[in-house]
């Protein structure tokens, strides 16, 4: 029996079964590596910026929305989300590793930023930024 160190039974347990510990710990880790892979799947694709001192060239495609109503890309206004629709295929057709940068003024509503999104994933991009400008750094009090 596992648990008893002797045949005397009021002898001290000096040794444990780990075999139960380790079955365990298998069942967690890959109940958790199930589970990571589903909540990644979920999450929406984003490209970060990130800062570096050099590198290559990329091509942007820059989508602006202005809190008027507006929608610019790459500096051109655009009427209709058909048209940004088909700029962003053409853009992608000509350079397969196109990233998109998403700027919005403070004033703009959530939900028309999300559609923009939307039309930007229609048409197939995936690596999306959202553009800010630099802050003053929060100060945490006493």
């Amino acid at each position: 029996m596992a648990g008893f160190s002797s045949n005397k039974p009021n002898a001290p347990i000096t040794g444990i079964n780990v075999t139960p510990l380790v079955d365990i710990t298998l069942v967690l880790l890959i109940i958790f590596m199930v589970t990571a892979k589903l909540v990644v799947s979920r999450a929406m694709p984003m490209d970060l910026p990130r800062a570096a001192t050099g590198g290559e060239v990329q091509q942007v495609f820059s989508v602006s929305l202005r809190a008027d109503g507006t929608t610019y890309v790459d500096g051109q206004a655009v009427p209709r989300d058909e048209q940004v629709l088909q700029l962003a295929r053409t853009a992608l057709a000509t350079h397969p590793d196109l990233r998109a940068v998403v700027q919005a003024e403070g004033a703009v509503p959530h939900s028309r930023v999300m559609h923009a999104l939307d039309v930007l994933r229609q048409a197939g991009l995936s690596r999306i930024a959202f553009a800010v400008e630099p802050g003053p750094p929060v100060e945490v009090g006493p």
